[in-house]
């Protein structure tokens, strides 16, 4: 089953148990997933919908921030819980240790020396990790490696 068939038969169920909440985070979901696709003028491969969701999540992360800064907290519930329903579509998060190692690995594979070269380290990294991390937190470990 497709990432995007796994979201379909997710949002028949949420419709049918009247979860109003993960129903309304599933169409916001589906509506960027449609929008990539109208854009592009083709269907979407997993890894495509996981960059979409993967955007999605590192957007809702920001406005945690903002809406707590904010004393907003009901906001702030509302946007964890939409990143914990989204995050189930993305395949198991690396761990920062295993990030580390493959940035190590990538790091002596290219022969990077320094701060100059982070460019190359996190364009070759981020295809090993594709949908596995946050390209900030890979950016800040690699940044302390090269550094």
């Amino acid at each position: 089953m497709t990432l995007e068939e796994q979201i379909n038969e997710d949002m028949k169920n949420a419709m049918k148990s009247k979860d109003e909440s993960r129903l309304s985070c599933i169409r916001f979901l589906k509506a960027a997933i449609k929008n990539r696709q109208v854009e592009k003028r083709d269907k979407l491969d997993d890894d495509e919908i996981c960059s979409i969701i993967s955007s999605l999540i590192r957007r809702a992360t920001d406005s945690v921030k903002e809406f707590r800064q904010g004393g907003r907290e009901d906001l702030a519930a509302k946007e964890e819980k939409e990143i914990e329903i989204m995050s189930r579509y993305l395949p198991k998060q690396l761990s920062t240790e295993e990030i580390e190692a493959i940035l190590s690995e990538t790091v002596s594979e290219l022969s990077a020396r320094g701060p100059k070269d982070l460019g190359k380290v996190m364009k070759a990294a981020m295809v090993k990790m594709a949908g596995r991390a946050q390209g900030r937190e890979v950016n800040e470990i690699a940044k302390r490696l090269l550094g």
